[in-house]
């Protein structure tokens, strides 16, 4: 399964388009046979996240970016469904709130980062900050930076400078043990359509759906150059992005599954090993036990 880790790897050796990137694409899988896939990685994957947080020096940071309806809540929901609810935490990031506003954009991002030994989910992420407000940059107003007056100083210089401070960012996770796995998960505007349909005639999911997704869905256009753009500016070997192909939910969920297990296998990690003194203690412990 290497081949889906390499084809849909990007670490910013080359620019990238995301037009040249099937949303279809199943890698020669098929549907019959996902069920069956999935369950062995799931389970592969809650082998690894035992042995992380045993070992307790390194974290997992996985990020979910995507337009509405991409699938990333039953993404998360499918593929991390084998793991220790102790082992993990989830964060949903909204809109900032007014504390937020108070601080950089990065800041709430820091108080949400798992600790050593965990993995950490976060849906939507730092990168709101240069998707949404790039998109709508009256929202960059809210932050009450010093040189932005008005829409015209946020320039393509606040932005090569936002880039360069996530950068900075993960970086400095990467250094300190944090392991940052990105998700792009790939939708096609048709597929998108049809599952706005299906949320308005399922009434059992009519709460997914809002008005207000149909306005952003006239802005496709510049979605999707603005997520061009940011995975061009912040894909680097040590946190590199996934283009996850979204029209087909099963792979999607496959991909992500693959990927998480091969970077936690390339960690290298290993139960901790008792010292000699632990291991006479776990032989003493045994024998008092079985002696009562």
């Amino acid at each position: 399964m290497q081949q889906i880790v390499k084809k849909f790897k990007i670490t910013g050796d080359k620019k990238i388009s995301l037009k040249d990137f099937d949303t279809n694409d199943a890698e020669g899988y098929e549907k019959e046979d996902a069920s069956g896939v999935l369950e062995d990685l799931i389970a592969e994957t809650a082998e690894l996240q035992n042995k992380l947080y045993a070992a307790n020096k390194q974290s997992l940071l996985i990020i979910f970016q995507a337009m509405d309806a991409a699938g990333k809540d039953s993404a998360i929901k499918h593929t991390m469904s084998g793991i220790n609810p102790q082992g993990c935490q989830v964060y949903s990031f909204k809109q900032p709130s007014a504390e937020d506003y108070e601080h950089d954009f990065l800041w709430r991002h820091y108080k949400a980062l798992p600790e050593r030994g965990r993995i950490g989910i976060h849906n939507r992420s730092h990168y709101e900050n240069v998707l949404v407000t790039r998109v709508h940059p009256g929202f960059i107003l809210k932050e009450n930076l010093p040189d932005i007056k008005s829409e015209k100083d946020i320039d393509d210089k606040f932005w090569e400078q936002r880039f360069k401070s996530i950068r900075h960012f993960e970086k400095h996770l990467s250094d300190n043990g944090t392991v940052i796995i990105k998700f792009f998960l790939h939708l096609s505007k048709k597929e998108q359509k049809e599952r706005f349909l299906k949320r308005i005639e399922d009434t059992s999911k009519n709460w997914k759906f809002s008005a207000a997704d149909i306005e952003e869905r006239k802005r496709w256009d510049d979605y999707q150059k603005a997520y061009e753009e940011a995975i061009n500016a912040t894909s680097t070997p040590e946190s590199p992005w996934y283009i996850i192909p979204a029209d087909r939910k099963w792979f999607a969920r496959i991909a992500i599954s693959n990927i998480v297990v091969e970077t936690l296998k390339n960690l290298k990690i290993e139960y901790p090993e008792l010292s000699t003194e632990d291991a006479n203690k776990l032989t003493e412990s045994k024998r008092m036990l079985e002696e009562e």
